[in-house]
């Protein structure tokens, strides 16, 4: 498994200059619902379901407008987005680590991977390309994993350069999200990558002032991540979520940009995390561990985009040492998953589980995001049935942060509330309908 893309950048981000630092779109009140999939649905069927959706209206103007597309969870949250006028459909991955989103915008296909669709910029009536002039393209401007340069035919071009050698590049663009020819949002910032390894786009997230939502003037985002191994429908609220009277909430710690860490990321969504219990035993991990210290390492974020969840050495040593003393022998000796997950069995799933009993994330307030034991392994090799414990060294990534990945956000609604600086968490079943 490699790193999610969003880890990889962080682990760019920490060696970059800090960065500078809610659905606002045309219609205050109006909130919206997405669907996420992580299956490839054909253009034809995509474009059909997104068609119904747009002209189903809303019974009152506050109602969601919700669409939903029926979907798999794998590894990445897909959420399917309308771009341009007319819009095009283009899958995007949704990650709450990422700054600047980017579509496909590819000239010609590339030979590894093909891209899942390509947007064509000739096609929509508001799509511009920012020239050199913007003062986006600027070299010192710390936005981008390069500066940002000029083009021969005087365009600013973008790079982002991962660790795992996948990379997207193209030109700064301006295009709108346009949801309904009444609905859509301002025309905003993005990459046009005309080269890149990876076959979707990316919807960022984060609190970076190019990510979709700052320029959208988000005020709440929110997501529930269904089971995986199930075939359910999960849901994006852009706006009021109308089941956050379940949700329970923490406070996000926020830093000022005078605050200079090496090794933080002040855009990610950092939460209070105070310990791990496992089974009935609450783990001797001081608090401390989860908080940012004087260089910014030990921060705590919830991260969408990531698949695993990620823990300091001092907190992980402690994760494995319980899990050794429930299960140890029953481990697959000197077997490392992707290079970071290395408490990995090829027995019984199920019975494993058992031992080592659920795992509970524990915050301020009372606050909990529970992992039942049935769903604290991940199978990661279909071929020869290896699971893994969902909990690696962030040590492996190079960069010294606890990251709760989408793996133990199954089966939870996550909100996102940036005009109060807030999460909130509540168990759910995320493979329930909805109703529209």
């Amino acid at each position: 498994m490699a790193p999610s893309k969003h880890l990889i950048f962080l682990v760019l981000l920490l060696c970059c200059v800090n960065l500078c630092r809610s659905v606002q779109l045309n219609h205050t009140t109006l909130s919206l619902s997405f669907p996420l999939t992580a299956l490839s649905l054909s253009a034809n069927t995509t474009s059909n379901m997104l068609r119904e959706s747009l002209l189903a209206r809303p019974k009152r103007p506050s109602s969601p407008y919700n669409y939903k597309l029926e979907f798999k969870y794998w590894m990445a949250l897909i959420v399917e987005l309308p771009i341009g006028t007319p819009p095009q459909v283009q899958p995007m991955l949704l990650d709450t680590g990422s700054h600047l989103s980017w579509i496909q915008c590819h000239k010609k296909a590339p030979k590894r991977p093909p891209p899942t669709a390509s947007f064509d910029p000739s096609l929509s009536s508001t799509f511009s390309i920012l020239p050199c002039t913007h003062p986006l393209c600027k070299p010192r401007i710390p936005d981008f994993t390069l500066p940002t340069s000029c083009d021969q035919n005087r365009l600013c071009h973008y790079s982002y350069f991962y660790a795992d050698r996948t990379y997207a590049e193209g030109n700064l663009v301006k295009e709108k999200f346009t949801f309904s020819p009444s609905l859509f949002t301002p025309r905003l910032i993005l990459g046009c990558a005309t080269q890149s390894t990876d076959p979707r786009g990316i919807l960022g997230m984060n609190r970076g002032r190019l990510s979709f939502a700052s320029q959208s003037k988000i005020t709440k985002f929110s997501y529930c991540v269904p089971p995986r191994g199930s075939t359910p429908t999960g849901s994006f609220y852009l706006g009021n979520n109308p089941n956050s009277h379940t949700f329970r909430y923490v406070q996000m710690l926020t830093f000022s940009n005078t605050q200079r860490m090496p090794n933080l990321d002040p855009l990610a969504y950092t939460v209070p995390l105070q310990g791990i219990r496992i089974g009935a035993k609450k783990l001797s991990i001081s608090p401390r561990v989860f908080r940012p210290d004087a260089g910014g390492s030990g921060q705590t974020i919830v991260d969408s985009g990531s698949e695993f969840t990620y823990l300091v050495s001092e907190a992980y040593d402690k994760v494995r040492a319980e899990v050794v003393r429930a299960v140890g022998p029953r481990m697959k000796r000197d077997y490392v998953y992707g290079d970071v997950a290395d408490m990995c069995f090829d027995g019984n799933a199920v019975e494993i589980g058992r031992l080592i009993g659920e795992m509970v994330f524990e915050f301020e307030n009372g606050v909990e995001i529970v992992v039942p034991k049935e769903r604290v392994l991940a199978r990661v090799n279909h071929n020869d049935g290896v699971h893994c414990v969902g909990i690696a060294n962030s040590d492996k990534l190079g960069a010294p942060s606890n990251i709760i990945g989408n793996f133990h956000q199954q089966n939870l609604w996550v909100e996102f509330d940036l005009a109060n600086r807030r999460l909130g968490f509540a168990a759910a079943d995320c493979s329930r309908r909805l109703p529209y």
